[in-house]
């Protein structure tokens, strides 16, 4: 797309669905002119959503730092001198709480987060399976980040009520080192394809501004768009540097970087859900238009996102009344 669209262009805007997208191919969408990028994104978009619906997830830690993995971007890693304090599994009781706030708040999905490198079959493991059943049971759609998994644990938390698992690959292959040398890049797409077999909703995304180049966000996107099914769901974070971690001094991304990921992610994944993620409490309201605009269609809420902040219910409630927007009923 380096010339401009012709409004009979414009009109015959199409989605493709491909696995085998070149980088060549993702670079030109990813660098067209901002606006025309938008709109080719908003018109895709429109085709398989309503865009006027946003969905609104939770994210809970239920078990908090200590991890043994060496994540550049994480607040909890145990090597990382950060203000995260470690707390153990939560109890069932107490995770079923904080969804029923959730689900009165208005979040359609739950997903529970654990600072573990990889499940272990153990008791922590069961009680994580009935934290399952009992969210699912209150009709959200429950997800999961657990670190990696095997096919048959894949297979005990589907047989559970696990609607989703999320795994993000957090950057492209070639940059990967220089973020995690605790675990592999093959180690993550073997657990997406655990996932996979298993049935299970695949939510996998990546983070931007770690230091990475361009190409290494072109390179991300072109490994979603090109796995042998696409995510159903694909988070896009903007990296919260935290104090105490190797990124700690890393600059903001700007909004343009965030939609001009969003709206590769949409072309290329015409029906998945981009998640505006991790970044937003930095974002002013216009920002999260624009990126809604251009293909985002659903956020996190409540006050924490793990362990960094995140905007509290009330802004985001304040914002989809502005913005005319609704929320998406779970399992649409």
């Amino acid at each position: 797309m380096n010339q401009y669209l012709t409004q009979t262009q414009a009109s015959t805007i199409m989605a493709e669905f491909r696995n085998n997208w070149t980088r060549e191919e993702i670079s030109e969408i990813f660098h067209s002119p901002i606006l025309e990028l938008i709109y080719r994104a908003a018109t895709i978009h429109r085709q398989f959503h309503d865009p006027q619906e946003v969905q609104v997830c939770t994210l809970l830690s239920i078990k908090t730092g200590g991890c043994p993995e060496d994540c550049a971007y994480c607040p909890q890693a145990a090597r990382y001198h950060t203000e995260v304090k470690v707390h153990k599994l939560m109890t069932v009781k107490e995770v079923l709480e904080k969804a029923q706030n959730a689900l009165e708040a208005g979040s359609t999905r739950f997903c529970m987060g654990a600072a573990w490198r990889e499940v272990r079959d153990n008791k922590d493991f069961d009680k994580v399976i009935d934290m399952v059943k009992g969210v699912a049971q209150m009709g959200m759609e429950v997800c999961c980040t657990l670190g990696m998994l095997t096919p048959q644990q894949a297979e005990r938390l589907k047989e559970a009520g696990l609607y989703a698992y999320n795994h993000n690959l957090d950057t492209s292959e070639e940059y990967y080192d220089e973020i995690i040398t605790t675990r592999t890049y093959d180690d993550r797409l073997e657990t997406l394809d655990n996932v996979r077999n298993a049935k299970i909703s695949v939510c996998s995304g990546g983070i931007i501004g770690m230091g990475e180049t361009v190409n290494d966000r072109i390179g991300m996107l072109q490994t979603l768009a090109t796995l042998p099914e696409h995510p159903e769901s694909v988070p896009v974070n903007a990296l919260v540097p935290v104090e105490g971690t190797p990124l700690e001094n890393q600059e903001r991304v700007s909004v343009w970087e965030m939609i001009r990921m969003i709206a590769t992610a949409r072309i290329l994944m015409p029906k998945a859900m981009v998640r505006l993620s991790a970044g937003r409490v930095r974002m002013t309201m216009e920002e999260q238009a624009l990126c809604f605009l251009a293909g985002a269609n659903s956020i996190f809420a409540g006050d924490k996102l793990l362990t960094t902040p995140n905007p509290d219910y009330d802004i985001d409630k304040q914002m989809f009344q502005v913005l005319n927007l609704k929320p998406r009923k779970s399992y649409k």
